[in-house]
């Protein structure tokens, strides 16, 4: 695994997606910042840090995605990934919000961003940034996030959390083709909320209650409404309110 650490940077999925132009970056080089300036969420959403604390770090992943209508496979097996080394560190009571929050009780603990790239001959290269609070322990002007530290009153070694989380990338991915439906049900067992009722937003800032089903083949969240008939929402359509 190439590791290139950082002190700071605007953003390292930014980084990494300028060298992996270059196509003699090999699968899985990481990078990691102390520090990154204009972190990025979904579509746009701004990610901040407390210098030295938390985990930031972008990976790699050629060779696996070849079809657009199947990247939210790569989602998939990075938010596991995530959530089994989580879960290995004994932190409680975990899920995913979709489509890439990790949560820990009713806190956001990390998010995750895939970029891909389609390239001329057809090949998809992704950038996957995880962003983790490991042992920042002040969320004063962030009441729905906590990290490693808040909820399990321990410090983290950050450079161990990125070595684990992508070795089980890597394991993940190479089980993928013979595990793909079992990816995906423990993908639907983790989702945050899931067959609760639940009050959500839409983009006309309308509220309705609805009860998350699933995920469809192509990432979009699937929720029952009160009439019965389940709609299907992409990212930033719908927000769940709680």
């Amino acid at each position: 695994m190439k590791l290139i650490k950082l002190d700071a940077i605007d953003s390292t999925n930014d980084f990494l997606k300028s060298m992996s132009s270059q196509d003699e970056q090999e699968n899985f080089t990481v990078v990691t910042a102390e520090n990154q300036t204009k972190g990025k969420g979904q579509m746009g959403a701004v990610w901040k840090s407390e210098t030295g604390k938390n985990l930031i770090m972008s990976v790699l992943v050629k060779d696996f995605l070849f079809d657009n209508e199947k990247v939210f496979n790569l989602n998939i097996i990075v938010s596991l990934s995530v959530l089994e080394v989580l879960k290995s560190l004994n932190i409680p009571d975990l899920c995913i919000k979709w489509p890439n929050d990790i949560m820990s009780y009713n806190k956001k603990i990390g998010g995750i961003l895939i970029e891909n790239t389609l390239k001329s001959d057809g090949r998809i290269v992704s950038v996957v940034g995880i962003g983790l609070n490991v042992n920042q322990t002040n969320y004063t002007e962030l009441p729905n996030a906590s990290s490693l530290a808040v909820i399990s009153g321990k410090t983290f070694d950050k450079n161990a959390l990125v070595v684990s989380i992508v070795e089980k990338m890597k394991e993940k991915i190479e089980l993928w083709q013979t595990n793909t439906a079992a990816f995906w049900e423990d993908y639907f067992n983790s989702l945050f909320k899931k067959g609760v009722p639940m009050p959500f937003k839409n983009l006309q800032n309308t509220n309705f209650m609805g009860i998350i089903q699933g995920v469809s083949p192509v990432g979009k969240l699937q929720v029952l409404l009160e009439d019965d008939s389940v709609a299907e929402f992409e990212i930033k359509e719908i927000q769940m309110l709680y």
